[in-house]
């Protein structure tokens, strides 16, 4: 089974769901981002990999607007080479607008992602030939506020139909890329991955997540990251 098709069966399990207040928005990119998100797919997603790097769930500025993981903008235009028209979500949160590639914002974590594997390999082409990165969860969740509203804080009931989803396409994923190491970029995505694939031979493993509101990766995520994936046996760039 293609990415492709993983995919659009996974958008069309999660647009099924349901979730309740405080959530008031979900945004489906792997929907209205379609274009951008399967030029990634078809691009990048082609054969085995050794290592998928996998992240929780779309971020605002990032792969809400890009369809892309961990998608910064500039990064996925400029270096992914990915750019394409992005349509809105049936229901737009007035505070979180869709722009697509016109946003202007910055997603401090795929920054810091990406421009790590940008620093590491001559071309997209080099880090692919290996590596691709996922998100665990397409969907994102929005409060009234505006507030992101991650996944781990939905309600038992919405989270467990919500992890099935998550879990089946993951499968999936793996048995078509068929890598040795799934690493959670962050601790949740570690997690989840190590139940869904519990009882193949993939390891799982995790590095500390990019984010802006972890002190840790604000001191120098890129060099702790890269210790940690070499501690793991993974170094980028050879």
């Amino acid at each position: 089974m293609s990415l492709v098709e993983i995919s659009r069966r996974l958008s069309r399990r999660v647009d099924q769901l349901r979730f309740a207040r405080p959530v008031t928005h979900v945004y489906n990119p792997l929907s209205y981002a379609r274009a951008p998100h399967e030029q990634y797919l078809e691009r990048f997603g082609q054969g085995k990999k050794r290592v998928v790097f996998l992240g929780m769930n779309p971020g605002p500025f990032g792969m809400v607007q890009t369809g892309v993981p961990f998608g910064e903008i500039t990064l996925v235009r400029d270096w992914l080479g990915i750019s394409a028209p992005v349509k809105k979500p049936a229901a737009l949160h007035p505070r979180r607008p869709i722009e697509g590639f016109a946003c202007a914002r910055s997603e401090v974590s795929g920054a810091r992602l990406w421009g790590l594997f940008r620093s590491a390999y001559a071309s997209p082409a080099a880090f692919f030939q290996q590596h691709f990165v996922a998100n665990y969860c397409p969907l994102a969740f929005m409060e009234e506020s505006g507030k992101n509203r991650t996944p781990d804080k939905l309600p038992e009931p919405e989270r467990a139909l919500l992890y099935a989803a998550c879990d089946a396409a993951l499968v999936e994923l793996v048995g078509a890329l068929e890598p040795e190491v799934v690493i959670g970029v962050g601790a949740f995505a570690a997690t989840r991955a190590e139940r869904a694939l519990a009882g193949t031979p993939i390891q799982i493993a995790s590095v500390l997540h990019p984010s802006p509101a972890s002190p840790k990766a604000n001191r120098g995520w890129a060099a702790a990251a890269t210790q940690e994936l070499a501690d793991l046996g993974v170094r980028l760039g050879s």
